[in-house]
């Protein structure tokens, strides 16, 4: 069963039976906004970026982003750059952890999403972040970006460390910026 997180809302990574996560995917999901013409309705591509941010106390550490698809130590992987968005409801871009190999001095990986072209969080509609149990494809958490702003990013949500486990904060802070380095300034009050 999936949560659906709000601004702010933390849930444990821990599985129903006791048991701990292994690995999950974060999945993001977008689609252009149709706009209205004086010819119909028009939709223009967009391409949003999702970004994986490692900390390790407070000071980033690594990332995982288009240019940088798998981090230094291998435990964090970007399935591949999305230029346009989808036009379904899977996910257009994916970057999964494995939990059990993120190495113990990183306590915080923080995901972000921006829009590399410069357009507008206005011109996106069906925007979504979302946490899956790899193991067995199971949704565990969704944040939904609702309603779109004049901003080209958001600090989506950040998995840390609880104790022995990790648990997952959704953000949805706004945030401009064409490159998860434009963002660093917005992400550390999160830390």
């Amino acid at each position: 069963m999936s949560v659906n997180l709000s601004k702010g809302q933390a849930i444990s990574l821990e599985k129903n039976d006791g048991g701990t996560l292994t690995a999950v995917r974060m999945g993001l999901g977008w689609q252009a906004a149709k706009r209205r013409g004086l010819f119909g309705s028009r939709t223009k591509e967009i391409d949003l970026d999702a970004s994986a941010v490692l900390f390790a106390e407070k000071q980033p550490v690594d990332v995982v982003f288009f240019r940088h698809l798998v981090s230094d130590d291998g435990s964090v992987r970007h399935t591949g750059d999305n230029l346009v968005g989808g036009v379904g409801q899977g996910d257009d871009e994916a970057i999964l952890v494995d939990l059990q190999r993120v190495p113990v001095h990183i306590d915080q990986i923080v995901f972000t999403v921006n829009s590399f072209t410069g357009q507008t969080f206005q011109e996106v509609e069906n925007a979504f972040c979302r946490l899956v149990d790899e193991s067995n494809g199971q949704e565990l958490a969704r944040y939904t970006l609702a309603g779109g702003g004049g901003y080209t990013a958001q600090i989506m949500a950040k998995v840390h460390r609880a104790g022995s486990g990790w648990t997952m904060t959704a953000l949805g802070t706004a945030a401009n910026g064409r490159t998860f380095q434009d963002l660093m300034p917005a992400i550390l009050p999160h830390l």
